[in-house]
């Protein structure tokens, strides 16, 4: 079946330069639909499961899945063991006519969503391999981990994280023991490594939180990061070592608001950030997603239409609604609308939309 679905998109791709007869008829919403990526709820999916009207009627590109439900305050969300979710991601990529990216965020220690009490190995922080600062030891764990996805059939994790640990003391980085380093070349060192074995292994990597997390005070999930006073330049030097191998399919951005950078806008709807920092500075052309739009950081300052116009004009290609902050069962139909209502109105450049779905199509190919 995979290969079926991976002739049909490689069709697809080909003709995004042009031919006489597509393989099949990419519609404009189509387009849009491969710009989403949404959380949901259930251990199995089948025709009547609301994520599988999203992925067949609204062509979504992605999906994302977490062990524990936070609206619900529940254990029962998307993995319960290994045998699940593997039957799990066969379901998701066999419903969808284009191959989804299926992700996780699997980083090692405190943020692993493949716990042991479902019967998945200990894995460890980046800290602890930062501290060790033992490329076979990070070898070991890097290359064990990405098999494992592969072999569960994900094949995007949301990882490794790049912020520096500037601050020991930030609640969602240093405290949970996320970075690596404080020394951007030893989180360059181990992040490369990471970045290779997740390749090798058929998975894409995502260096996040761009364009850095590390010295924050507080916890951009309850609301506006503002480390205006505490970022520096030096942050920006893993992502330029490591776009500067050309092997860095992907970038996560972060909530974090820097007026140094902006005096408007958060990172994620943050043209000069995303457009200027990113892409013109240090000349990455793979995929930028969205940290989770869902947030406090995003949501509770801006509305979904306003979020949705300034990150896709600042430069996001995938919008994120993890749906794990808030649960919003329809906001991949309502995503799709409004995006497509504000490329009607001239607020979003229809050619926006074709470079997003060009990237997507380009990492998709070579998945």
């Amino acid at each position: 079946m995979m290969r079926t679905l991976l002739s049909l998109v490689l069709a697809i791709v080909t003709c995004v330069s042009g031919c006489a007869q597509p393989a099949q008829e990419v519609t404009f919403e189509d387009k849009i639909g491969q710009m989403l990526m949404v959380g949901f709820r259930g251990t199995e999916v089948d025709e009547k499961s609301p994520i599988v009207a999203d992925i067949r009627e609204g062509n979504i590109g992605g999906v994302i899945l977490f062990d524990y439900d936070v609206p619900t305050d529940s254990p029962l969300r998307n993995i319960q063991s290994a045998e699940q979710v593997k039957k799990l991601n066969h379901q998701l990529q066999n419903v969808s006519s284009t191959p989804l990216f299926i992700a996780v965020d699997q980083e090692g220690g405190n943020v692993a969503r493949l716990k042991t009490k479902f019967g998945f190995p200990k894995t460890v922080t980046a800290e602890y391999l930062g501290s060790l600062n033992n490329a076979d030891s990070t070898r070991f764990y890097a290359r064990y981990q990405s098999e494992l996805l592969n072999k569960l059939g994900f094949n995007l994790n949301f990882a490794p994280v790049v912020d520096l640990n500037t601050n020991p003391k930030n609640p969602i980085i240093g405290k949970l023991e996320r970075s690596f380093s404080a020394d951007p070349d030893v989180v360059t060192k181990h992040a490369r490594i990471v970045v290779d074995e997740h390749l090798n292994s058929g998975i894409i990597p995502v260096l996040k939180h761009f364009p850095g997390h590390g010295s924050a005070w507080n916890d951009s999930h309850k609301g506006i990061a503002d480390v205006t006073e505490t970022w520096e330049p030096v942050e920006l030097k893993p992502y330029q070592n490591l776009i500067a191998s050309d092997s860095i399919p992907a970038v996560m951005t972060a909530h974090v608001f820097n007026a140094k950078l902006d005096s408007t806008y958060p990172a994620t709807l943050s043209k000069p950030v995303l457009s200027g920092v990113l892409r013109d500075s240090l000349n990455f052309g793979g995929i930028i997603f969205s940290d989770d739009m869902q947030m406090n950081a995003i949501r509770s300052q801006y509305g979904l239409q306003t979020a949705l116009k300034q990150g896709i004009n600042a430069g996001l290609d995938v919008l994120v609604f993890a749906n794990n902050s808030i649960f919003e069962e329809d906001i991949a139909q309502r995503a799709i609308s409004i995006i497509n209502r504000l490329v009607e109105n001239g607020e979003i450049p229809k050619e926006r939309i074709e470079e997003s779905y060009k990237r997507i199509m380009e990492v998709k190919r070579k998945m």
